[in-house]
């Protein structure tokens, strides 16, 4: 069923929304994977093509490196059709397509130092390849970024989230995340016997660079003693009398998982500039590390898992949900509803206005169960210094 436009006829928005062909002028669409790459965008890059070409018969393009395959002169991309996908591309992690995430093709910065708008070579590419609409696999950051783009081409867009971060506004899982989350409870189960044989402290380093949803759901699965995420603050202190407990307790050992992005007692995120200038978080595991020794007399060791987290073959529930989330994407194509995103909600696939996805990450919410769940196991999360100045 057509849904009407959220917007009244004549309204600004509604003025730049981009054109929607019926669904019988549909010949070809794109599908673009932009941002950090995870496991299970394979199988949504095999979703689209599967239920675009057997259920519309429309002919699909994959674009590779993100949107840059669209701005490259000449345009990169590959036709994708049903024998692409028996290699057992379902089962691979990554992008076949490549995709990339540095850079903004909205303001792209010239070997003189100027900045450039790209949009004209996007559209441009847009027109070359023929592209009736465009379906785009990211994040937060890629949805905001690419909907701009494909508005200033006048190009139909339809988005589906994928971060290991699980940040994306208005849906409850994202691709990728499962996978994730069972890399990091892997790896608490590996240090766990570890710690114990040593007597040590072992603390894990998860990425989040601006949210806590890997940290709080992998550090509960894994059996984390203390779990720390930038939504709630913490103090060295508070951190180091839970050591101090749990040793005092007949403990031998601890488990402490810290999203990357957690920031220092100073109010600074540990971070460093790499190679090439950028900065790249990481780093906050030995500061806690240093600042802590001193004051639990316990030997403490830090394990960076960094982009360990975006490999790995995809788990069933990564699978599932590319799988649902890409057919649902070609639906919406199909039925002229873009602008708008897939999302995962009460069990269910809904989509969603991109308008209300594009306003920065989903953060942690305080009221969260799975807060209150953690709170209940006895796990510290260092939130007792807005009660109590930990």
């Amino acid at each position: 069923m057509r849904h009407a436009c959220p917007f009244p006829r004549g309204s600004l928005r509604a003025r730049h929304l981009p054109s929607v062909p019926h669904m019988s002028e549909i010949k070809t669409i794109g599908v673009l994977t932009s941002g950090g790459d995870c496991a299970g965008l394979n199988a949504v890059i095999r979703a689209v093509t599967y239920h675009a070409i057997q259920f519309y018969g429309w002919k699909v393009l994959g674009i590779l490196d993100g949107t840059a395959g669209l701005i490259d002169r000449p345009v990169r991309y590959r036709e994708l059709t049903i024998p692409t996908f028996d290699s057992g591309l379902l089962r691979e992690s990554g992008t076949f397509l490549g995709t990339t995430s540095r850079g903004n093709p909205l303001r792209h910065e010239m070997p003189d130092g100027t900045f450039r708008d790209l949009s004209p070579e996007f559209a441009e590419g847009v027109r070359q390849l023929g592209l009736d609409a465009l379906i785009v696999i990211g994040g937060d950051g890629s949805m905001r970024i690419v909907s701009k783009l494909c508005e200033a081409a006048n190009i139909a867009m339809v988005g589906v989230p994928k971060t290991i971060d699980n940040d994306v506004q208005g849906t409850q899982w994202s691709v990728g995340f499962a996978t994730a989350l069972t890399v990091v409870t892997e790896a608490l189960d590996r240090l766990q016997p570890t710690a114990a044989s040593h007597h040590r402290v072992m603390m894990l380093e998860v990425m989040g660079r601006d949210t806590g949803h890997i940290a709080l759901n992998g550090g509960i699965a894994g059996g984390a003693d203390i779990i720390l995420v930038p939504e709630l603050p913490y103090t060295v202190a508070g951190v180091a009398r839970r050591i101090r407990d749990l040793l005092s307790q007949g403990r031998t050992h601890a488990l402490v998982v810290v999203a990357e992005g957690v920031k220092t007692e100073d109010g600074e995120k540990a971070s460093a500039p790499d190679a090439n200038g950028h900065c790249r978080y990481g780093g906050v595991g030995h500061y806690l590390m240093d600042k802590l020794a001193p004051h639990t007399g316990a030997e403490i060791r830090v394990t960076i898992l960094g982009h360990v987290q975006r490999g790995g073959t995809p788990s069933p529930r990564d699978r599932l949900l590319a799988s649902a989330f890409g057919v649902h994407a070609v639906e919406l194509v199909a039925q002229g509803r873009v602008s708008r995103m897939v999302a995962w909600r009460e069990n269910g696939v809904i989509d969603v206005p991109l308008s209300e996805v594009t306003i920065g990450p989903r953060a942690l919410d305080l009221n969260d169960p799975l807060i209150r769940t953690a709170r209940g196991l006895g796990i510290h999360l260092g939130e007792q210094r807005a009660k109590n100045r930990d």
